[in-house]
């Protein structure tokens, strides 16, 4: 995928979201590339965000063509587990030192792509760009076609170095590389009336395996998965779908929308966070597939797991009832969470907009109410003045945000993507649940609010 100037505002130009640079009518919308404000972080790059969006496809290598520090931890850092192949989990970098930078480094590249092809026999290679590559002017996409054609299997460039802008760019440079090279490039055995894609959804912690015995206990096959436990072949054959079902509206928006326009799959955004939401979503699959018995299906289910859940959650609904919460997260999380906490009884008093798309920040400010708090910018100072403000019982964020709670002396939980507990589904509500009033309980918290003994009075 060669990146123009042209296809990436192609990228950035999306006729459905709220961040389009096009004008329509008399409206001129804003741009989706926020330029970087100084003194404040630009956050993770395009590198990392095409990486993390196409890492979680376990059966294929992702080979980072740079110097070693650039590969970090990108592969990891989602929580994406498999139910198979592990290949994923596994670090390839073609590690370029100062003399690759001067001489180049695309005969490093090629037997890379080489080794790994004879070691791994993966399904597919992607081979990642850096900063470094980028600016030394490597022809990449050069060497992934003649390494294809050695080696019999697909070989796919993902441009997306650190510089282009940021990490959400990336991310849909890795779902325009699938829709060019791998959507459409091969059929499956068979084709249902109740076969579904599901986007934007990278199986962290387990996540999808909450959902997919749903979906097939009402008949319902998930034909491709985008990307979560994906294999690459199921990712050929998302084309042949009759639903795309779009789970991280910011992330995934465009590529439902461009399987639209070729294929003319429908699709519709959904949350599987939260009873209300979870029902929603079978709801509207089920609605949206068209068929009868499917729906009256789907309300048999519905009933028997709320019923089940009820029983499950009473004890844990009757200790976290009036808590109140300040959640900072970014796009689905942003609302979705809002309706899991008040299925258990608790109150979210704030919540950021980060990452979400208009209608995203419109459900924010519905569930919230008049007297909710919408954070634009988490800063720690800021995040502990509304901690403080608001006496609120718990921050639920992600994990860079813990120490900022522990300041506070307050409870935090883990809602981001490098968290270890699965909290999507019916069973993912009493997880999270779980999680809630083991955080909130912890005899921890008596201790560390105490005064210290000489601060005591005698």
């Amino acid at each position: 995928m060669n990146n123009t100037k042209v296809k990436i505002n192609k990228l950035l130009n999306e006729t459905n979201c709220e961040h389009n640079q096009i004008k329509l009518q008399d409206n001129k919308k804003v741009s989706c590339k926020k330029p970087p404000q100084p003194g404040a972080a630009q956050g993770n790059c395009p590198f990392e965000g095409a990486m993390v969006a196409l890492v979680p496809i376990t059966d294929a290598a992702h080979l980072v063509h740079g110097p070693v520090a650039c590969t970090r931890n990108p592969w990891g850092s989602r929580g994406s587990l498999s139910s198979g192949s592990k290949l994923h989990q596994i670090g390839f970098t073609t590690d370029l030192s100062e003399n690759d930078v001067i001489f180049g480094g695309e005969q490093k590249l090629y037997q890379a792509i080489l080794d790994i092809a004879q070691r791994y026999n993966p399904a597919a290679v992607f081979v990642y760009s850096t900063c470094v590559t980028a600016l030394i002017g490597d022809d990449m996409d050069t060497i992934c076609q003649a390494a294809a054609k050695k080696i019999g299997i697909p070989v796919i460039y993902i441009n997306a170095p650190g510089f282009l802008g940021s990490k959400n760019l990336g991310n849909r440079i890795a779902g325009e590389a699938l829709l060019e090279h791998v959507v459409g490039t091969a059929e499956p055995e068979m084709i249902t009336p109740f076969d579904i894609n599901i986007i934007g959804e990278y199986n962290v912690a387990g996540e999808i395996w909450n959902v997919l015995p749903l979906l097939k206990r009402l008949g319902i096959r998930v034909l491709s998965k985008i990307t979560g436990d994906a294999r690459y072949q199921e990712i050929c054959y998302a084309h042949r779908a009759k639903l795309n079902v779009v789970i991280c509206s910011n992330v995934s928006l465009g590529m439902a929308q461009k399987i639209k326009e070729r294929y003319g799959i429908p699709y519709i955004e959904e949350s599987f966070y939260g009873v209300e939401n979870m029902n929603r979503c079978l709801r509207n699959i089920a609605a949206t597939l068209g068929d009868f018995y499917l729906q009256e299906r789907t309300e048999w289910l519905i009933a028997e797991e709320t019923a089940a859940l009820d029983i499950a959650l009473a004890p844990y609904r009757s200790r976290l009832k009036g808590k109140r919460v300040v959640l900072y997260s970014g796009g689905v999380k942003s609302w979705s969470i809002i309706l899991a906490a008040r299925d258990l009884g608790m109150e979210v008093i704030a919540t950021s907009d980060r990452k979400s798309t208009k209608e995203e920040k419109a459900k924010i400010k519905q569930l919230l109410g008049q007297d909710g708090i919408v954070l634009s910018k988490g800063s720690p100072s800021a995040l502990l003045q509304v901690l403080e403000n608001t006496k609120a019982d718990m921050l639920i964020a992600g994990g860079s945000n813990q120490y900022t709670a522990l300041k506070a002396r307050i409870p935090f939980l883990d809602i981001n993507h490098e968290r270890h507990h699965a909290y999507a589904g019916y069973a993912g509500m009493l997880e999270m649940a779980q999680e809630l009033y083991e955080a909130l309980y912890s005899p921890v918290w008596k201790q560390v609010r105490k005064p210290a003994p000489w601060d005591e009075k005698n």
